[in-house]
């Protein structure tokens, strides 16, 4: 099929090599403006890096909703355009241009989960499954039909990192099978009573209080990093909690029980977590054993 590809984060770009792989002809990959990185350096968008790479025509409106966004899209004539991790909201006009509609691939099971952070969302919440859902998109949020599912489990130590990586393969290996053959793939709407939502993270979601669940501190550190990171006191030290598990353990939250070459056992508000790796502000992440002497 003749297709338009919109997408931006890292999750889009296994869609697009196996939209590539599958021969479809991508007439057209819009992607957001290039933004400034680490020392305000600016970066390509990975589905940037990815398309050029590919010789693809690259399209970088600030809206995709501008007048000269759609003329664009006009001028590439796609059968049918797909989305994935594009970073803004479609508007109709849009839309209605390909004859065949526009399909989503979302890092959840619909109703679950609709919103800009569906990974950590699911972790954070305890889900015990996630997956990825092609969805045609209408005019709200994630809130289009459904014309495929697959699921996958969330492990007890699976970080948002593995997960992405995942669901990622996932999503792409699911659009190819769709638009392999569209007519088997009926559009189903949304039980929408069930529908939750998966809002961008805060920064202060990071914020870990030791009098937290031990599973609650878990749950945080799997989701949150790497941004927006996870931060604690510990040993007198504000730092980053970058790995641990839930583990045995009762004391006062905050108190070190135990030192080992595993960690730090620290006393939580129910339970204890063992803190296995951590980072000091403008240093490296080092095994948490070597806070203290």
């Amino acid at each position: 099929m003749r297709l338009v590809f919109a997408g931006t984060a890292p999750f889009a770009v296994p869609s697009l090599d196996a939209l590539l792989a599958a021969r479809h002809e991508l007439s057209l990959v819009i992607t957001q403006p290039d933004r400034p990185g680490n020392r305000n350096k600016i970066l390509p968008t990975p589905v940037k890096q990815a398309a050029l790479k590919a010789g693809l025509h690259v399209y970088q409106p600030e809206r995709a909703g501008s007048p000269e966004a759609l003329a664009q899209v006009r001028w590439a004539a796609p059968e049918l355009m797909v989305v994935v991790a594009y970073g803004q909201i479609l508007p109709p006009e849009l839309l209605e241009i390909p004859p065949l509609g526009v399909l989503n691939v979302h890092a959840s099971l619909l109703p679950r989960h609709r919103g800009a952070a569906p990974i950590a969302r699911a972790i954070l919440a305890g889900d015990a499954v996630t997956g990825v859902t092609i969805m045609r998109m209408d005019s709200e949020l994630d809130h289009g039909p459904v014309l495929a599912t697959r699921k996958l489990p969330i492990g007890s130590g699976s970080t948002a990192v593995e997960l992405t990586t995942e669901l990622a393969r996932m999503g792409a290996e699911l659009l190819v099978e769709v638009l392999t053959d569209l007519g088997r793939h009926p559009a189903v709407e949304q039980d929408h009573a069930r529908a939750t939502t998966a809002p961008r993270l805060r920064k202060e979601e990071g914020q870990l209080d030791w009098s937290m669940p031990a599973d609650e501190i878990d749950r945080r550190v799997r989701a949150l990093n790497p941004w927006p990171g996870t931060t604690a006191t510990l040993a007198g030290k504000e730092l980053k909690v970058l790995r641990g598990v839930p583990a045995a353990g009762r004391a006062k939250p905050g108190e070190i029980l135990r030192v080992g070459s595993d960690g730090l056992l620290v006393a939580t508000g129910e339970g204890a977590y063992r803190v296995e790796e951590v980072q000091l502000p403008s240093r490296r992440p080092m095994p948490a054993r070597q806070l203290l002497p």
